[in-house]
């Protein structure tokens, strides 16, 4: 075998084709992986657009092996190992050159067409630089070729559309000049190891030695090893006294993560995780012969690991205000606070700072980042700016003024710290339910309940309380009746309940989400009062519960909310001053896969507006892409639509028949292929909420309460076949082996279940998510992709096309990546044909299991 380093725009080069064989797993790479290598490009595009020499980034090997050679010479490869990173190098320059056409760029589109994706002369699969495997291949040439079903459904179309968004986003930004700067990260400044093996090799020999390799060294084990290869005499008391216990403290993860923020603290703000080694022995090698500096840099870090675990267990902070704030930031989750709060105990015990003026600096930070979900801000950036703050701080100011003025500074994009106003805008109109993560959320709610000073304090580690909304998510008749009372004019109900129900002012904590369900507010009322918390008792107080009463609530929680989280520097105005809202229906429209469609009610509910403002704002704006997506709440093509000025593309309808949309002779869209608010949510990767996962397992009597829970709310919302239907199904999925889990929220829906394995721990997946009082249930696609063996694609299309096959199931093939659902009543006339579904999910999960297993251990039976 032969290896060199390269890049991608010298590995494509010539009349070349890269295959991948049949026995590679289809293209699997999702948001995260995108997200990390996008955050790497990025970073390489700074530095060349600040004038630095970027060093190359080195993005992995690919393993070759070479196939035959066609007539005319063309050189066909076939790709061992790294398809995903070829893959996904493919996908971002096709989306890399649909923008310069968007932006009439058609120099630049056709040369990295001509050069980078296809083989210009050839035909048929020749044509193609990349072929990927066969259930790949449709969806990747449909992005090569332009086709109107470019970027749907599956990973492919996925991982297109996150380049054209992320294009969009920073292009908006930086302008021309950005975009040409990402081509040339992505051709010339990705380091690749080609690895060519020769004729006659055994190919898959080689893929399966390169995939059944042992765990390597981590970053720390090298830098470890260095360290005391440099210390040949004092190496065994060193270790002994200071790096032993530092290791034992952290554990093999903190220590990585140590390590990596004693690199940011120490001023390197694009120190990367992936490079710690290299970052930290360029750091040391100037003292690599003087073992007593090295001694020092060895006792300094291990003094940091003990601040680090104050930061990662807080109660081990002593002095109580500093503890009660990083006690907060630790609950929020993740990890952007730390290397601020790391320098901030640098400074308190260096006696450079006081506890509480770290609590305040700290403080800070945490309104930056819950003000910024309030307001919808992307949190991309914001561990960069957290990391840039440390090495900015003037270290002989108060560190709390410092980081309140380092935040408000008037900057685009990351650093934005939203001001009062726009607080309470968003508290009013915005969906908070479906912000961030459902940690935060919920933590927003706890800061808010404890702001009232009971006298008596919520033990929150024992009252299991979750996120309740007040107005129902499926309210009933009566609900819906005092709501047509507040519509305005050309508002549906549906659409008022659409914008109001996820809000903050329709939000509060609750143990009693199976009581309190979607029962009328009287009943609501009773429960309510009873509850120990002041949120709950000041709604039990309220006469009704419609929209004046939650704009009303919105507006007190508002005041609440810029008392506890103090905003930014006052004067400061930010550059960033559109509307978050349109940023994010700008995302929501680029993340829309080909063959679906969504509503301006949704839209709107998703923003935090109405319909008629998107609606005119879609209208107002020239060239967005996907608008055409967007059609009236009956699914029509509205009348005021119109083509961008030399870019008519034809009849709306005709254009989305083609990407497969079908419309009714009343020339409405087909319903299953339409988009809802919580879809656009996910697309645009916002947290799932609660209820949509099964709670963790119960103990004997709590699982047979909450089964005879979701019988009884089945019962009374159902029809008689159908509650027999869908029990006979439950029924016989246990018979097989299965069990049933139930969901957290006052709907309570039931989640079948498979066991994969027999430890305690085991692995469990759920096709299907049954809801008893909206009657619908979901096809969990969004789930699956992350969990073996369904995250193979072609095993969710098979569920797909089985349940397809059964009358009165209608499943888009657009939304193999969302959650969609049918009728709960299908179960009334086809539970045997559902059950047959069933047991095929089961036999596959369970026959995927046995082969992991074996992989694991050859000698299993």
């Amino acid at each position: 075998m032969h290896a060199q380093e390269t890049t991608f725009n010298e590995l494509v080069q010539g009349e070349k084709q890269y295959q991948v064989p049949l026995y590679q797993r289809t293209y699997s790479w999702q948001r995260d992986e995108l997200r990390q290598l996008w955050d790497d490009v990025q970073e390489l595009v700074e530095e060349q657009l600040e004038g630095r020499s970027p060093a190359a980034h080195f993005l992995g090997s690919v393993v070759l092996a070479p196939g035959r050679i066609t007539a005319g010479g063309m050189q066909r490869w076939l790709v061992v190992d790294g398809q995903q990173r070829l893959t996904t190098l493919m996908l971002a320059f096709t989306a890399l050159r649909d923008r310069h056409r968007e932006r009439g760029a058609q120099q630049k589109a056709e040369r990295i067409h001509d050069l980078v994706l296809v083989n210009k002369y050839r035909s048929g699969d020749d044509h193609y630089r990349l072929l990927p495997t066969q259930a790949d291949r449709d969806a990747f040439t449909a992005c090569v070729e332009s086709s109107p079903r470019a970027g749907g459904p599956g990973n492919v179309g996925a991982a297109y559309r996150y380049f054209l968004g992320a294009l969009a986003e920073g292009e908006e930004n930086g302008g021309e000049v950005w975009t040409d700067a990402v081509e040339t990260v992505l051709s010339g400044l990705l380091s690749i190891v080609e690895i060519t093996a020769s004729e006659g090799d055994n190919v898959y020999r080689i893929f399966e030695s390169i995939n059944n390799t042992g765990v390597g060294l981590s970053q720390s084990d090298l830098l470890r090893n260095y360290l005391f290869m440099c210390l040949p005499t004092r190496g065994e008391s060193v270790y002994q006294n200071l790096w032993l216990p530092m290791q034992e403290r952290l554990g093999p993860a903190n220590l990585e993560l140590l390590v990596w923020l004693d690199l940011v603290v120490a001023g390197n703000s694009r120190a990367k995780q992936s490079e710690i080694y290299r970052d930290q022995k360029k750091r040391l090698e100037p003292l690599s012969s003087d073992e007593a500096a090295l001694e020092g840099e060895i006792a300094s870090l291990a003094r940091r690991a003990e601040r680090l675990m104050r930061i990662l267990k807080p109660e081990r902070e002593p002095d109580p205000e500093l503890r009660e704030v990083l006690e907060r930031l630790s609950r929020w989750g993740g990890q952007t606070h730390y290397p601020l709060a790391l320098h901030l105990l640098d400074r308190v015990d260096d006696g450079q700072a006081t506890p509480h003026q770290a609590a305040r600096a700290l403080a800070y930070a945490e309104s930056y980042m819950v003000r910024r979900l309030f307001t919808g801000h992307s949190t991309t950036g914001s561990n960069r700016v957290f990391m840039e703050m440390a090495k900015d701080m003037e270290k002989d100011d108060d560190p709390a003024d410092a980081v309140s003025r380092f935040l408000s500074k008037s900057k685009t994009g990351a650093r934005v710290w939203p001001d009062d106003d726009a607080v309470r805008e968003a508290i009013r109109t915005r969906p908070f339910y479906k912000a961030g993560r459902s940690n935060q959320r919920f933590q927003v709610l706890r800061r808010l309940e404890e702001s009232y000073g009971a006298s008596e304090p919520v033990d929150y580690a024992k009252a299991h309380l979750t996120v309740e909304h007040v107005l129902p998510q499926s309210p009933a008749h009566q609900w819906l009746d005092l709501l047509a009372e507040e519509t305005e004019d050309g508002q549906g109900t549906e659409e008022l309940h659409a914008l109001l129900v996820h809000t903050l002012g329709n939000l509060t904590l609750s143990a009693d989400n199976a009581k309190l369900s979607n029962h009328p507010f009287r009943r609501k009322q009773e429960i309510l009062d009873f509850s120990s918390l002041r949120m709950n008792q000041e709604i039990a107080g309220r006469e009704r519960w419609g929209k004046a009463e939650i704009l009303n609530r919105a507006a007190a929680l508002a005041d609440r909310v810029v008392r506890l989280w103090p905003g930014p520097v006052a004067g400061t105005v930010p550059v960033d001053d559109e509307w978050s809202g349109w940023k994010e229906l700008r995302a929501a429209l680029l993340a829309i896969p080909a063959g679906t469609w969504t509503t301006y009610g949704d839209v709107a509910a998703l923003i935090g507006t109405h319909a008629v403002p998107v609606g005119q704002h879609l209208a107002s704006k020239v060239g967005l892409h996907g608008a055409y997506r967007v059609l009236t709440a009956d699914g029509r093509v509205s009348a005021g639509f119109r083509w961008p000025d030399g870019q008519d593309l034809g009849d709306v309808r005709t254009r989305l028949e083609t990407e497969g949309v079908s419309f009714d002779d009343a020339g409405r869209a087909r319903r299953s292929h339409r988009l809802t608010t919580s879809d656009l949510a996910a697309l645009l990767g916002k947290d799932v909420a609660d209820e949509a996962e099964p709670s963790p397992r119960a103990d004997g009597d709590e699982q047979q309460s909450t089964a005879n829970r979701f019988e009884t709310q089945l019962r009374d919302n159902q029809t008689e076949e159908t509650v027999d239907g869908v029990l006979n199904a439950l029924r016989f999925w246990e018979q097989q082996g299965g069990h049933l889990a139930y969901g957290r929220a006052s709907e309570t829906s039931c989640f079948p279940t498979v066991r994969l394995g027999d430890a305690p721990a085991s692995r469990e997946l759920w096709p299907l998510a049954l809801y008893p009082v909206s009657g619908t249930v979901e096809v969990v696609f969004q789930y699956l992709k992350r969990r073996p063996p369904f995250d193979d694609e072609p095993l969710r299309r098979e569920l797909m096309n089985r349940l397809n096959g059964i009358e009165g199931i209608d499943l888009a093939e657009a939304k193999l990546d969302l959650r969609p659902s049918f009728a709960v009543e299908t179960f009334a006339a086809h539970s045997e044909k559902i059950c047959a579904v069933l047991e095929w999910f089961a036999h596959t999960a369970a026959l995927a299991e046995a082969r992991r297993m074996v992989d694991k251990d050859p000698s299993t039976p």
